[in-house]
Order: C-alpha cells, then structure tokens, then sequence
C-alpha cells in the first residue's frame, strides 16, 4: 500500500470512526449476543457439559470471540453497502484519492469496532471468572490471530456489501458464519460429537483458531493447530481480498 493510499485511508477511517462513535449501539448490540450466550452457556448449561476442565469461562472464551467476530462484519457489509446506495462513493471518485482507500477504510474501521467489542466481551469474561498466567508474547498472539480473522472475514463481508442488492441482503451473508462455532471444539470437545459431525468439525477453520487461542492463553503446546489456523486465516483473507477488489472495480468502471 502506497503513502498516498495510507494517508487517504487514514482520513477516510476517521470518517467511519466517527459515524460509529455516533451509534455506539453497534458495538452494543454485537456484544450483548455473544455475552448472553456466555452467561448462558456458563450459568445454565455449563454444569451439564463435560468440557474435560473445571474452568468452563476459559474453554467457553475463544468461540464467544469468534462469534462477536462473525457478528461484527455484518455491520461492516452493511455500512459499505449504504454508502454504495447513497452515491458517496461517486463523489469520492471525483477527487484525487486512490480508490482502494474507500474498501480499506471500511475494513479497518472494521478490525477497531471489534476490538472494542472484544475488550468488552474480555472484561466481562473476567468478571465471570475468566483467568489466565500467559505471558506477554502468549497475548500479543491471540491479538495477532484474532485480528487476522477479522481482517479475512472483513474481506468477505466487503464482496457481500458490493453484490447485496437490500439492506438485509447486505448483513444475511454472516448468519452461517455466527453459528459455525457450534459445530466446532468451541463449546464443547469433537470428540463428543457423532462421526460425521465430528469429522466436519475437526476440519473446519473455527476450530483450529479456537484451540489455538485456548492454548496460548493455557500456557499448553499448540502443536499444529497454529499453522492450520493460520492457513484457513490467510487462504481466505488472500481469496476474499482477490475477489473484492475484483467486483469492486466493475462495481466502479
């Protein structure tokens, strides 16, 4: 990304922060279904789950992420495909800026939002008895691998938001993504699971990213999880990225 391209995106970024500091109902909403979820699972189910711990919030915490995440760039797709039906981006291509800046701040307007909505989640996990001994570096990886998740599925939100055609149409795309971590190591082991369901568990990207985030905050060996995690995250971030800027430009031309 040029200098140019960087500072377009920059300005363009404070422009959607600033509509998301206007209606931080957003942020709001996108966490009160994973917390709901995670009081619900803890409170009222988590006695009848055999989770092989007896810190349920901990084995609980990566998937509730996962689906704040999911949720999340609904409201990305959303808020791209309204600027679309509004005619804004006609008048920023009138100016002298360069044109993926437009894409590139409604991403990263994107992986801000959330991370807000993430420390809130995290800070009400505390409360409910979430606690870990890792260190710095084990932190500094779940933030990596989180943000790289949002960015792939940011992405994908970016082609729903050029081809939606309604408002609905806009936010539907993630449905199926919010739920993939339940047929995923995220709430309980897959080992649990019948054969079929188990197979499409252990071999879907949710569950190679929730248990690589629940070993680094443990302090346990990762093993090979990491690089499967870190191949479904760039694989679609690379694909998603390729696709976008594809429709964008006959969106544009």
């Amino acid at each position: 990304m040029s200098a140019h391209t960087l500072s377009n995106t920059n300005v363009l970024l404070g422009r959607s922060m600033r509509h998301i500091t206007r209606s931080l109902d957003t942020i709001i909403t996108v966490t009160l279904t994973p917390i709901a979820m995670m009081l619900l699972f803890v409170y009222v189910l988590g006695g009848a789950i055999e989770a092989g711990t007896d810190n349920y919030v901990n084995y609980l915490m990566p998937g509730i992420l996962i689906m704040a995440i999911a949720s999340g760039i609904a409201y990305t797709s959303f808020r791209l495909y309204g600027d679309l039906q509004s005619g804004i981006f006609e008048r920023f291509h009138s100016m002298p800026i360069a044109r993926s800046a437009v894409l590139w701040a409604h991403v990263m307007t994107s992986v801000v939002s959330n991370l807000l909505s993430l420390v809130i989640i995290f800070g009400v996990g505390l409360l409910m008895g979430f606690h870990s001994s890792a260190g710095f570096l084990d932190w500094l990886a779940v933030a990596g691998i989180l943000v790289l998740f949002t960015l792939a599925l940011t992405w994908v939100a970016i082609i729903a938001g050029l081809l939606a055609s309604t408002p609905d149409g806009a936010g539907a795309f993630a449905y199926p993504l919010i739920f993939l971590p339940f047929i995923s190591s995220a709430f309980v082991p897959t080992d649990t699971m019948p054969g079929p369901v188990r197979a499409f568990a252990e071999h879907q990207p949710v569950t190679s990213i929730v248990n690589t985030i629940r070993a680094l905050y443990d302090q346990r060996p990762v093993n090979d999880d990491i690089w499967i995690a870190l191949a479904w995250c760039t694989g679609v971030l690379i694909a998603a990225y390729a696709v976008a800027m594809v429709v964008y430009h006959k969106k544009i031309a």
